[in-house]
């Protein structure tokens, strides 16, 4: 079951590493350490800031802003802010175990769809994909999804 707006309220602000992903953006090469820094902005309805932060080989630290509103029925629709303003999404944390969260992203007019395994930054998570693995059911992950994740490597740099 995918957790409601009053526990993702809590459990989300703050700031998460993607540990493992089937999202094209992170696995082509050129951009490492992705993070994204969720920060409360009202409770009701639910209504989060979002900075995502990678590091590009030629540049340098990005980051992109954006505010996470809750639907009414489920999961959140991302606005970009900025430049990005016109640019919307939507996706639904899947499951939350600790520290560890799932995210699925819905494919949107300039992206596909994909599933991202984050880690609160500074948990200790020993053998994650182990645990990620008997974990599926209550992180929202299908068979397939874990099976095509790309393990990322972070220098912690970002």
């Amino acid at each position: 079951m995918t957790p409601g707006p009053d526990l993702l309220a809590v459990a989300l602000p703050g700031r998460w590493t993607i540990r493992a992903t089937n999202f094209p953006a992170w696995i082509r090469g050129d951009r490492s350490d992705p993070t994204i820094e969720y920060r409360l902005r009202r409770s009701a309805p639910l209504t989060l800031g979002d900075v995502v932060e990678y590091r590009h080989a030629r540049q340098g630290l990005r980051q992109i802003q954006g505010v996470d509103r809750w639907r009414p029925g489920g999961g959140f629709v991302w606005r970009g802010a900025g430049m990005l303003r016109m640019l919307r999404s939507r996706w639904e944390v899947t499951g939350i175990d600790g520290e560890v969260a799932a995210i699925r992203f819905h494919r949107s007019v300039v992206t596909p769809a994909g599933v991202d395994l984050l880690v609160r930054e500074g948990a200790a998570i020993p053998e994650l994909r182990t645990r990620a693995a008997e974990q599926l059911e209550v992180l929202g992950i299908t068979v397939e999804e874990f099976a095509s994740f790309t393990w990322l490597a972070h220098t912690g740099s970002s």
